[in-house]
């Protein structure tokens, strides 16, 4: 089974990325033909300073390795190194309604807390599809808010296949029950987008500052208090399991500490679950060199699986002459 994923190079990677996707592939890469892209067209609707999209595009690949995509067991690139995506890109949009970009939820979210309208925006489903279907991707994770741009793809892939033939494979979403939508600090999806975001990475005493900004309700430090829709605990709960998930329970119910103790506490669960993470990160960071080489033979797998499947639709759509 070919299993897909990709993250925009936009800016540090927070838990949000982590558990609604990364950890999903590094999983799937035990299994599955896996395959694990740095989103770096993408973040160009977010990202237009030159040196930073290179920069950041850099870190996420450090951060990605650190994490534990392993470029032995998955096929590891950078989305501009495989051009043909914008090929792709091109040649679906002419099977792409307008009212079906502009029905997107994510486009319509977007342009309604303030970020400027433009075609990369707009079209932005579009390229998503171009990237599942260069590849023939089977899986899709993602979490519960993504599955539309999935169904876009499909949408797409199936109108294009009622022409030429079955050439696109139609991909499935796969969503995680238990993490379908990691929460910001202000209780909206965490989103490099809304500024809500909790790093995976970065100094200890800033992620601390960070996460005391989590907005809560404002119970008195002695009164019992509400963990199911508290979002320091459903930040909480994506670290831990069993008995110390239960006990985290118990201390909500019991009364006697503050919104605050809880902060704390998710501070220091994070900061040890990311500790060989962060060890992992050091090695890669100081051998940016290797990075480059693991990139550039990523490039190289995922073009020789895309070229098969870009020929076939020159032939199909009549670029090939």
């Amino acid at each position: 089974m070919r299993v897909l994923s990709g993250i925009q190079a936009s800016g540090d990677l927070h838990i949000g990325n982590y558990f609604g996707s990364i950890k999903q592939m590094v999983e799937a890469q035990k299994t599955s033909d896996t395959f694990m892209f740095i989103a770096n067209y993408h973040a160009m609707t977010s990202v237009q300073d030159g040196k930073r999209l290179s920069y950041l595009t850099m870190q996420c690949a450090t951060d990605f390795l650190a994490l534990g995509i392993d470029p032995n067991k998955s096929t590891f690139w950078v989305q501009s190194d495989v051009k043909e995506v914008l090929e792709l890109y091109w040649i679906l949009s002419s099977f792409t309604p307008m009212g079906l970009l502009e029905r997107a939820h994510s486009y319509k979210d977007k342009t309604a807390k303030g970020i400027a309208s433009n075609h990369s925006l707009l079209s932005y489903p579009v390229l998503m599809a171009a990237d599942m279907l260069l590849f023939g991707a089977e899986v899709v994770p993602v979490g519960k808010d993504q599955i539309q741009h999935v169904e876009i793809a499909r949408d797409i892939a199936i109108k294009f296949n009622n022409l030429y033939g079955d050439i696109l494979t139609i991909p499935e979403f796969r969503v995680q029950e238990d993490v379908q939508t990691v929460p910001g600090i202000d209780g909206q999806k965490m989103s490099k987008s809304y500024g809500n975001i909790v790093n995976v990475f970065g100094e200890e005493k800033k992620q601390l500052k960070v996460i005391k900004k989590i907005v809560t309700e404002n119970v008195a430090m002695e009164e019992p208090k509400e963990f199911a829709n508290c979002n320091v605990y459903n930040m909480a709960k994506l670290f831990l399991e069993g008995d110390n998930l239960k006990a985290l329970q118990n201390r909500y119910k019991a009364g006697g500490e503050g919104h605050g103790h809880f902060k704390i506490y998710l501070a220091e669960v994070m900061w040890e679950y990311f500790k060989d993470f962060r060890e992992k990160r050091e090695y890669f960071a100081a051998n940016q060199g290797e990075v480059r080489e693991i990139l550039a033979s990523g490039a190289d797998k995922a073009r020789a699986i895309a070229m098969p499947i870009v020929e076939k639709i020159r032939t199909a759509t009549g670029i090939r002459y």
